[in-house]
C-alpha cells in the first residue's frame, strides 16, 4: 500500500502530495505508531480485539507523523510510565479502551479540560483522527495509547494511578464460541481493580444486549466493585457521555443502548 507524503523539496507545485511507495519492510509512518509494540514478548493469550486494516487519510497520517512523538504512546510492556511525566501534571487520569475515530473522547476532554485521558486502541486511522482532533481543538490532556491494553495495565501502570475506566460500545462477540473473547471478564476486572484508586469509577456501554446482561452480572458478583444505581440494575447514559453517530444510527434501528457505572470500593468494603 502506498502513503501520502509531502515533499520538502520537489519540482511539482507546492503543495502537491507527492506518492511514495515504501520499500519492504520500511515503517508505514517511521515517527508513528509502531505495528506491533509489545511484540513476541509477552505470553499469547486469548485477545479481546482485532486489529482491521483500512485507509489512512493524508491528514491522519500527518496527524501520526506530527503527533505521535508528543502524545502518543507504544504499549510495549517494557517501562513503567509515570502518568504525572505523560500529561506534565497530576490532574485525575482516566483509562478508556477502544474509541473508535475518537469523536466523543474529544468531546469529553474538552468538556473536562481538568481531567486526564489515556485513550488506548489498535485503529491507526482511528488513532490519527483523535490526535488531529486534539490538535485542532487544543485538547493537550489526551493521550492516545497504541497497543493492548492488558498488557499497559499490568506492565506498564502503577497500582491505584486510575480514577476512571471507560468501555465504550467494546466488540460483542455475539458467537457463543467468542464469547471468552470479550473484554469484560473477572480476570480483567481484578486487574482493572488493581490500577484504580478506591472510589473510582467504571463505565461501560453497550448496544449488544446480551454482553450488557453478562457485564452486569460479571461487574455484580466481583468483589472489588459496587453498583452505582440504588435498584442494582442498569444506568441512564451520563451526560459526560456523548451521544455518538454509529450509537445515534443504532437508536435509529431500534437498539437498546444500556450504560453500567460502577465503583471501586476500598479495601476495607463499599464506600
Amino acid at each position: 500500500m502506498s502513503d501520502i507524503h509531502h515533499a520538502p523539496e520537489a519540482d511539482h507545485a507546492p503543495g502537491i502530495p507527492v506518492r511514495h511507495t515504501r520499500a519492504k519492510g520500511e515503517p508505514r509512518f517511521p515517527d508513528g505508531p509502531k505495528a506491533d509494540p509489545a511484540g513476541s514478548h509477552f505470553e499469547r493469550r486469548i485477545r479481546s480485539f482485532q486489529p482491521r486494516r483500512s485507509r489512512v487519510t493524508a491528514g491522519q497520517a500527518d496527524a501520526l507523523q506530527r503527533l505521535w512523538p508528543k502524545w502518543g504512546l507504544d504499549i510495549d510492556g517494557r517501562r513503567a510510565i509515570e502518568l504525572t511525566e505523560l500529561f506534565g501534571n497530576a490532574n485525575p487520569v482516566v483509562l478508556e479502551i477502544g474509541f473508535g475515530m475518537g469523536e466523543a473522547t474529544a468531546q469529553m476532554a474538552a468538556a473536562d479540560p481538568g481531567t486526564n485521558i489515556l485513550a488506548v486502541d489498535v485503529h491507526t486511522p482511528g488513532q490519527g483522527n483523535l490526535l488531529s482532533l486534539a490538535d485542532h481543538h487544543g485538547l493537550s490532556n489526551i493521550r492516545v495509547g497504541n497497543g493492548d491494553a492488558i498488557i499497559l495495565l499490568r506492565e506498564m501502570l502503577a497500582p491505584d494511578s486510575l480514577d476512571g475506566l471507560r468501555v465504550y460500545f467494546p466488540d460483542p462477540w455475539p458467537k457463543k464460541r467468542h464469547h471468552k473473547r470479550r473484554l469484560i471478564q473477572p480476570e480483567f476486572l481484578s486487574l482493572a481493580a488493581s490500577r484504580l484508586k478506591p472510589g473510582a469509577t467504571v463505565h461501560c456501554a453497550t448496544d449488544w444486549e446480551p454482553y450488557a446482561e453478562q457485564m452486569l452480572e460479571v461487574l455484580t458478583a466481583h468483589p472489588d466493585f459496587v453498583n452505582t444505581q440504588r435498584d442494582g440494575g442498569f444506568a441512564p447514559r451520563p451526560g459526560f457521555r456523548p451521544l455518538t453517530r454509529f450509537e445515534g444510527q443504532g437508536l435509529d434501528k431500534g437498539h437498546v443502548v444500556n450504560d453500567l457505572l460502577f465503583r471501586r470500593v476500598s479495601d476495607e468494603g463499599p464506600q
